[in-house]
């Protein structure tokens, strides 16, 4: 690889981290290279997990605030929501993770009776409080400024309290031989402590985190039940993932 190659992804990554995405057009602009070389670089970058790759650019791997991460791929999120709000159902508890994605889905709950929802999202808690039928219940915690998660000790012991017939969560990035993974170490471990009194998880992701890597290794495919994406069941890009999970 030239100097002038791992300068210029120096410089990519620079503005990634600044703005949370990167778009190819403005990257090729300000670099003052071609768009096919800026795609170059960014699939290399998102292989050596320094980025993750959208389409039409690429984003930062690391913790992103919910309203940066809410606005992005916003038309998969609510395909995936589309898919996912068969799966909610009546009576006992589900969890629900802090996600944006997740976000959307409890917005979209109605006509449920005597259904608690767990959640270490504010504001997933907040979308909760209007619905009708919903008890929602926040594990509490140290709140993190990055994601608005809450996480810490306090949140993990209470993310246990209750026995959830079906846990809801999203990822930074899903890989077919090392599973799920985030971009902290302490929103992986809430997340792995409701998966502990669950008897279903339920990953629902959008294409893009697909053959990603994230630094904190959440869910290994065994602990997977159902892959949920805003892709066709039959699309080829789920082919890795085919064998280890229910698709939908």
């Amino acid at each position: 690889m030239s100097l002038d190659a791992i300068d210029r992804m120096r410089r990519i990554q620079k503005v990634v981290e600044r703005d949370g995405l990167g778009r190819v057009s403005e990257l090729a602009t300000e670099l003052g290279v071609s768009e096919m070389t800026i795609r170059r670089d960014l699939d290399l970058m998102a292989r050596n997990g320094t980025v993750q790759r959208v389409r039409g650019g690429a984003v930062a791997v690391g913790p992103q605030p919910f309203m940066t991460r809410f606005t992005l791929q916003a038309s998969a999120k609510d395909r995936v929501v589309h898919k996912l709000i068969e799966l909610v159902g009546d009576g006992g508890a589900i969890g629900v993770d802090a996600s944006s994605t997740l976000q959307r889905l409890v917005g979209a709950i109605d006509d449920v009776r005597d259904l608690t929802v767990l959640t270490n999202g504010l504001e997933t808690f907040a979308a909760l409080a209007t619905q009708p039928g919903v008890n929602a219940l926040l594990t509490g915690g140290v709140l993190d400024r990055r994601t608005g998660s809450l996480v810490g000790p306090f949140a993990t012991r209470n993310a246990r309290g209750l026995l959830l017939r079906r846990l809801f969560v999203s990822a930074a990035a899903v890989h077919p031989e090392f599973g799920s993974s985030e971009a902290t170490l302490e929103d992986s471990d809430v997340k792995l402590a409701l998966a502990d009194v669950s008897a279903e998880v339920i990953l629902a992701v959008d294409s893009s985190k697909l053959g990603q890597r994230a630094p904190a290794l959440t869910f290994p495919p065994e602990r997977v039940t159902m892959l949920v994406t805003e892709l066709d069941p039959h699309d080829a890009r789920l082919d890795p993932f085919r064998e280890r999970w229910v698709i939908r």
